[in-house]
């Protein structure tokens, strides 16, 4: 089974992609999804969040969501606001945001080479979020949330896709935090078969964003696979929706971490417990660090930088050498009692899209004791963790910008 295969994308009909796009199903509270609908009837928010047309109270897990998402997606389809393109085609994908540009292809990519660690993870799932994605694509008989997939930048291959982007495309638009989503399809057969053949020379690709996805595709196409006696390899089940960029046009940004108190230590007591493996200096200014190993740390209304000592960095570790690791090891267990990020409510995350103000803003307010800034997460980083089949920290990293749902997806014939 090849890597990736171009598929018949179904997307919004011409002229109605703003109507339709919208930001991905898992950066907002179903509080906040019921706002963004609003005036929005086609806003794909009612496939990806059907929550918001049923009851308030409603469980956003219980079966009536995927019926209504089911629903949903056969009324746009009736009203000819998504449509689906008749041949298998490749589209490339370019995000712009500010002065970031980065450009992908969208592309069906193999279960089984997912399954063979071909397309490599670095992230455990949970398996309530599994099972929500897993119930979606049954329920819709398509995958409507893409993948986030990362290949090592490859010449060829960056070549031909820009020279793509030099025609008009298909969608222009400007979406949330004024990001702008364009889109070109793919339909040469020459270009397709270019493009097939130069992913499938590449050893690997990434999971960037996306694990639950790729997860529960993972599920479907097994249960399919087992369910379908002529099984042959080739139906789309095999494939889950991707969109995939070279790992140096990615952008990832600081993934902050708040902790509600200090594990019983008055402040003096903590600052002292932190000199011993950090160089701790109050800063004047807000800190957000320069390089890896600094970290900023805003306690009772003053800011502090810390460097880590440089013996305690793990060099030959590629997952205790990221700065999440080294926060978590030398300060936030043995200091703040945290043993288990991803479970304890001691603590919480803010993408650094918030900037430091979500960080100063919650301390405060109170509701928070200490907050910590971090320098970004590598992609190089990324890739080393997933190289050595190890999995990375809880909240390690934050993409932006974000791809948005409904532009195109992969339907399950």
């Amino acid at each position: 089974m090849p890597l990736i295969k171009p598929f018949a994308g179904l997307r919004p009909a011409p002229g109605r992609a703003a109507e339709v796009a919208a930001p991905p199903y898992d950066v907002m509270s179903t509080e906040e999804a019921r706002a963004m609908v609003r005036g929005r009837p086609w806003s794909f928010l009612h496939i990806s969040r059907p929550e918001v047309d049923l009851p308030e109270a409603s469980d956003p897990y219980a079966p009536q969501v995927y019926a209504k998402a089911r629903e949903n997606l056969e009324g746009m389809l009736a009203a000819g606001v998504l449509k689906r393109d008749a041949e298998p085609c490749y589209y490339v994908y370019r995000l712009t945001m500010g002065d970031h540009v980065q450009t992908g292809l969208v592309a069906a990519a193999s279960v089984a080479a997912y399954d063979a660690d071909r397309i490599k993870k670095h992230e455990f799932t949970r398996p309530v979020k599994e099972d929500d994605r897993v119930r979606q694509i049954d329920a819709l008989d398509a995958q409507t949330g893409p993948v986030f997939l990362v290949y090592r930048a490859t010449p060829r291959i960056d070549a031909v896709l820009t020279a793509i982007t030099q025609g008009v495309p298909v969608v222009d638009i400007r979406a949330t935090g004024d990001v702008r989503h364009e889109i070109w399809v793919v339909e040469d057969a020459d270009l397709i078969h270019l493009l097939s053949t130069a992913f499938e020379a590449l050893p690997a690709l990434y999971v960037a964003d996306g694990h639950h996805r790729s997860a529960a595709a993972s599920r479907v196409a097994a249960a399919r696979k087992a369910a379908n006696p002529a099984h042959g390899g080739e139906e789309s089940y095999n494939y889950f929706l991707a969109v995939i960029f070279p790992h140096d046009q990615m952008r990832i940004m600081d993934y902050n971490r708040l902790v509600t108190d200090l594990h019983g230590l008055d402040r003096d007591e903590f600052l002292r417990r932190v000199t011993v493996p950090f160089r701790v200096q109050p800063s004047a200014i807000p800190v957000k660090p320069a390089k890896a190993a600094e970290f900023g740390m805003y306690l009772d209304g003053a800011w502090y930088h810390l460097t880590l000592d440089e013996q305690r960095i793990p060099w030959d570790d590629p997952v205790g050498r990221l700065d999440v690791s080294l926060l978590q090891d030398n300060l936030i267990e043995p200091i703040l009692g945290i043993v288990d990020p991803r479970r304890d409510e001691r603590i919480n995350f803010v993408g650094g899209i918030r900037g430091l103000e979500g960080l100063v803003k919650p301390v405060d307010q109170g509701r928070y004791r200490v907050a910590f800034s971090l320098f970004p997460t590598r992609m190089t980083e990324l890739m080393a963790v997933a190289d050595a089949g190890e999995v990375m920290p809880p909240k390690s990293t934050w993409f932006e910008p974000k791809l948005a749902d409904g532009l195109v997806s992969h339907v399950l014939d």
